[in-house]
């Protein structure tokens, strides 16, 4: 999580009541797990009434390359297949060309959104800023209501996000 960050009980604190809409408080929850031997990586989760959403992790990125076919290997046998070619491919494959993140790209972008404008993390090019800025308290329903027009050119797994939100302010 780092310094720029602090405690993570301090932060879901920040993203679980200080920050997340009246409407939405008691439904979404956070989570960080860390294990031990994963040299400091950590596997954060979003859940909507305790189901999970969305994982954020080294291996769900993996997999999503693994899965969509941008490893030569696509049947790994042991732990060094099943890692080879993911630090090339996360230099090839930006962000915007996927739908799973790594757990720094999770802290990089709730870095981001903690530092700038709710309407600059509600238009950001960055899926997971939006994805901060679409439960946050500061969105108001106009916005909510304007934002509801790009729904659908949301990656399909913030398209529930955006659904929730819609759903809980009635627009």
């Amino acid at each position: 999580m780092s310094k720029i960050l602090g405690s993570w009980s301090g932060m879901r604190k920040y993203l679980e009541q200080e920050m997340l809409a009246e409407c939405l408080r008691g439904r979404i929850r956070y989570n960080c797990t860390a294990y031990v031997g994963m040299d400091g990586c950590r596997i954060f989760e979003i859940y909507i009434d305790n189901k999970l959403v969305k994982q954020f992790s080294w291996e769900t990125v993996n997999s999503y390359f693994i899965n969509n076919g941008y490893k030569k290997e696509l049947n790994p046998v042991g732990i060094r297949e099943y890692w080879d070619e993911f630090w090339p491919l996360m230099d090839t494959v930006p962000m915007k060309s996927r739908t799973e993140y790594t757990d720094e790209e999770f802290c990089d972008a709730l870095g981001k959104y903690r530092n700038q404008s709710i309407k600059d993390s509600i238009n950001s090019e960055n899926p997971l800023e939006r994805m901060f800025a679409i439960l946050d308290r500061r969105i108001g329903k106009r916005t909510i209501a304007h934002i509801k027009e790009s729904l659908e050119k949301q990656p399909e797994w913030l398209q529930i996000l955006y659904r929730l939100r819609l759903d809980s302010e009635s627009i």
